[in-house]
């Protein structure tokens, strides 16, 4: 039995037909994307405007802080319910919360599911009172254990009951660096501290409770050195000095530091201690002779 040969001319009208079978998949396709999309485009859109919305002040999450809550955020952010969350500028508004609480660090973030807006803070706490020198004259203040300038609002914003007993006179928004390293030694100094001050130039100088005030020069890579030979005078000086009617202590050279006495020059410190201890090597000489002349 012989096969009967395909006959040519459906070959063409195969590929054809394949033709339009791929150009009608391909339209298919492209159906299926432009409906996907759209729908996408549409529940975005309703999400947008319906969906991420702050529509309670619940929606709003406040952490890190048992001193500022969710009223006092709401109320110095300046936000106005109902909220859309894209619209807002968390940078922007984290430099709002930061200039207004007492805190140290916010972080804002936006939560969608659910919509909700999220603030954790770092709190600040006053450590001393602040005096500053503005264009429009002297201002009243506090500052924190970073030296940051805090105002009276800030201050009250905390909910601090105790007024700091420190106070700093003259800051300067370059010298935080300094003022900060001399709060955190405060506690060690052996003296109470009573007073930071800042000449114009940036000199420093200190009050505490048994050394009056202390001359620590200006505030560069020596002042930790400074610091540590004060603790060390608080601690050491003799009484004879303790007793002495000292004006003020200079230690801008910590290796040389000075005492600056009612009418006179200054004297080391190394020098009266000398002389303290002669006196007493020849006021033990005396004793002897005077026993023996009462025998």
């Amino acid at each position: 039995m012989t096969r009967t040969p395909a006959r040519p001319e459906l070959a063409p009208e195969r590929r054809r037909q394949l033709r339009q079978q791929r150009q009608q998949e391909r339209l298919r396709q492209l159906w299926r994307i432009s409906l996907f999309t759209a729908t996408a485009a549409g529940l975005g859109w309703v999400l947008l405007r319906q969906g991420w919305v702050l529509r309670s002040p619940s929606q709003i999450e406040v952490l890190g802080s048992s001193q500022v809550n969710r009223e006092q955020v709401i109320r110095e952010a300046q936000l106005r319910l109902p909220l859309h969350l894209l619209s807002l500028m968390p940078h922007e508004l984290a430099e709002r919360l930061s200039a207004s609480l007492p805190v140290e660090q916010v972080q804002v973030s936006r939560l969608m599911l659910p919509p909700r807006l999220r603030i954790s803070l770092v709190e600040r706490e006053a450590v001393a009172q602040a005096q500053r020198r503005t264009s429009r004259g002297l201002e009243q203040g506090y500052v924190d254990r970073l030296g940051n300038w805090m105002t009276s609002r800030q201050q009250r914003g905390g909910g601090q009951a105790k007024t700091p007993q420190v106070v700093v006179i003259g800051w300067q928004e370059r010298l935080r660096s300094p003022l900060s390293a001399v709060l955190a030694e405060q506690d060690q100094l052996g003296s109470a501290l009573q007073q930071v001050r800042f000449e114009p130039n940036g000199s420093l100088w200190l009050r505490t409770a048994a050394l009056g005030d202390v001359h620590l020069g200006p505030p560069d890579e020596r002042l930790a050195r400074r610091l540590e030979v004060l603790r060390h005078l608080s601690a050491h000086l003799p009484a004879q000095i303790k007793t002495l009617r000292i004006q003020s202590i200079d230690l801008s050279d910590p290796d040389q530091p000075e005492l600056g006495l009612p009418g006179k020059a200054s004297l080391s410190i190394a020098a009266m201690q000398q002389a303290a201890t002669q006196e007493a090597k020849q006021e033990a000489k005396r004793k002897p002779a005077t026993r023996a002349s009462v025998d």
